[in-house]
């Protein structure tokens, strides 16, 4: 339970700290296609004309919360990302762009990484 509420407050942070920046949240916790291993997306957000697909990284120290991006995920997050645009032809013109938040708690940091894949 405690590990749970620790993901769910860095990817909290992590959506504050990215409106800060000037993204819009469009949609948290993002599933397609349950069961199938199609994808999930942390965040997405917007930014002008870019739809931001973010995976959020807790950990004890930046670069283990780095490499805890693997390849098998990267994949699962890009179909999602194609799912979300085919369901929402609205953002099919927009530009699409990957990015990671690094967080640790304690100490609190965060780390942004545009286009992290």
């Amino acid at each position: 339970m405690k590990a749970d509420f620790s993901g769910k407050l860095a990817e909290f942070l992590a959506v504050w700290y990215l409106r800060c920046k000037g993204y819009r949240l469009l949609a948290r916790n993002y599933v397609t296609g349950r069961g199938t291993s199609a994808g999930e997306v942390d965040i997405i957000m917007r930014k002008k004309q870019t739809l931001v697909f973010v995976e959020v990284k807790k950990r004890r120290d930046m670069s283990r919360a780095a490499y805890a991006i693997l390849l098998r995920q990267r994949r699962r997050i890009s179909r999602a990302a194609e799912a979300f645009v085919k369901h929402y032809p609205e953002f099919s013109g927009c530009n699409i762009r990957f990015d990671a938040v690094l967080i640790t708690l304690k100490p609190l940091r965060l780390q942004h990484i545009p286009n992290a894949w």
